[in-house]
């Protein structure tokens, strides 16, 4: 019996099959590991993939791309925003809800997911010659209910079972075994991924086969579409230089140029130079250039330094030096890069650089992994189940003001912590105060507080006062999976009693 892990990404969707004892990534029906996430519609038919993706640039208003950035997200979003002002295809709302317009019909991205992964099973079912339902989900770690719900739902219509969502560093953690090597000690694990359309770093704490994440963060800024971009620009003004045109302008010659470069890119992680040919670019003319390895790192050499900052920035953060983490794994099809594998290495001089597995395959290896972990297969290399909880990332505090009137600050939910989870204190305040006012920080671990850093607060109001005593303020704070956070405050002598829920703390 086989089980998939599906790995559906902004720019690029993955699967890979658990049989016997093995997780392999499976290729598509035209031969790639990775199916582009596009969706092209026209009268009568879907097209799904890599058609869909060559044929834009005739058919750009009618071909939805990235529908992850907008799953299960509301117009006041403002990723959603973001989206919809960028995105080629209309985007309206529609019933409350966000739904591609095209060609006079209502689409939601739902739909379109469930396209995408159908595509995956059928895939998975042509390799392997018989049906195959039980899957397991990858998600990114920021995600909310609202998003994995989507997800799910979309790929549940698709007809898979969906045994699990698992996010994406945990699955990257699975495909290597991380946490089964040395069962017995503790270690830091940096999952670095740069995806298509942003850069998602971890760390992870890796404890007897238990995963606790100590920090994450996702730069929505940069991504490997950044390089591409860098690229075509580069294109176009060689095109430029030699014919004496600007086509920086007309969007159809650079979706030509982007697509060139793109293919460019992928062929300078294996060889020296690309060749980058279009036909008929502009006016009649075409192009034809070449491009060494050495010009793509020059050009996106600020790119590059963006991407190693942000590993400085989390480190920092968290309060860990490159010495404490002791392996680092490459997840995501733009970490295929030479430069920039070479840039990790030369900040991590003396740790285990994971990527013998091509990244951009390594969260889908994890999720098929965690589906034959689920299913109970007895011949599995792993021999335990790891364990993945999700923890607050974030040190959740109160702040109060002692005896003197000074300010206190006191953590009440530590980072970490499992999730759900409950916590309750007694906060105490001078009791010559009839209001008082319980404000709530977030703030990562060892970091100074800051007032920006204040998400919340509670007034309590027309309380009794003492003049010689103190009021004892019952504080519970619950967090649920998804971040969100409930706070009730209760004043233990008059039982005035307020509340505040926070959608998303950490």
């Amino acid at each position: 019996m086989a089980a998939i892990g599906v790995h559906l990404g902004s720019t690029c969707a993955c699967a890979a099959v658990y049989k016997d004892g093995r997780a392999d990534v499976i290729a598509n029906d035209a031969g790639d590991r990775v199916t582009p996430v596009v969706v092209a519609y026209s009268e009568n038919e879907e097209v799904v993939g890599l058609a869909a993706k060559q044929n834009r640039v005739r058919n750009l208003s009618n071909t939805v791309v990235k529908v992850k950035q907008i799953l299960g997200r509301s117009s006041g979003d403002l990723q959603a925003q973001k989206y919809i002002a960028e995105s080629k295809c209309s985007v309206i709302e529609k019933n409350g809800k966000l739904h591609y317009e095209i060609d006079g019909k209502f689409i939601s991205p739902e739909e379109v997911a469930k396209l995408i992964f159908s595509k995956m099973k059928e895939t998975a079912q042509s390799a392997l010659g018989s049906d195959v339902n039980d899957t397991v989900i990858t998600v990114p770690f920021d995600f909310g209910e609202k998003q994995k719900n989507a997800l799910g739902e979309a790929a549940m219509a698709a007809g898979l079972n969906v045994l699990r969502l698992i996010h994406e560093p945990s699955a990257a953690l699975l495909a290597y075994g991380i946490g089964q090597d040395s069962p017995n000690g503790k270690s830091n694990v940096l999952v670095y991924k740069l995806g298509g359309t942003s850069l998602s770093i971890t760390v992870i704490e890796v404890n007897s086969g238990l995963y606790r994440i100590l920090s994450t963060n996702t730069d929505d800024s940069i991504g490997g579409i950044c390089f591409t971009e860098a690229l075509a620009q580069h294109l176009a003004s060689e095109f430029q230089r030699t014919y004496k045109y600007d086509v920086r302008g007309n969007s159809r010659a650079m979706m030509k140029l982007m697509n060139s470069a793109e293919v460019a890119k992928h062929a300078l992680s294996m060889l020296g130079s690309a060749n980058c040919f279009v036909d008929s670019l502009y006016d009649g003319m075409d192009f034809d250039c070449n491009v060494s390895r050495a010009r793509f790192e020059l050009i996106c050499s600020a790119l590059f330094n963006k991407c190693i900052d942000a590993i400085k920035k989390l480190l920092h953060q968290v309060g860990l030096a490159a010495d404490d983490i002791h392996k680092v794994v490459l997840c995501g099809g733009s970490a295929r890069i030479p430069k920039l594998q070479q840039l990790i290495k030369d900040l991590f001089p003396t740790v285990d650089l994971l990527n013998s597995i091509p990244p951009d395959e390594v969260i889908p290896i994890g999720a098929a992994i965690e589906a034959g972990i689920l299913l109970g297969r007895e011949n599995l290399s792993l021999d335990n189940e790891i364990l993945s909880v999700e923890c607050s990332t974030k040190d959740i505090l109160v702040k109060t003001v002692d005896e003197s009137g000074a300010d206190k600050f006191m953590v009440a939910l530590p980072s970490g912590t499992p999730l759900p989870a409950r916590r309750q204190h007694i906060l105490q305040a001078p009791g010559n105060n009839s209001s008082i006012f319980v404000e709530f920080y977030e703030s990562l671990e060892k970091s100074p507080i800051k007032e920006d850093d204040k998400f919340a607060q509670i007034v309590l109001q027309d309380l009794d006062v003492k003049e010689d005593g103190l009021h004892d303020i019952l504080t519970v704070l619950t967090m649920k999976r998804d971040g969100s956070l409930h706070v009730t405050c209760t004043d233990q002598d008059t039982g005035k009693c307020e509340a505040v829920t926070v959608e998303v703390a950490t």
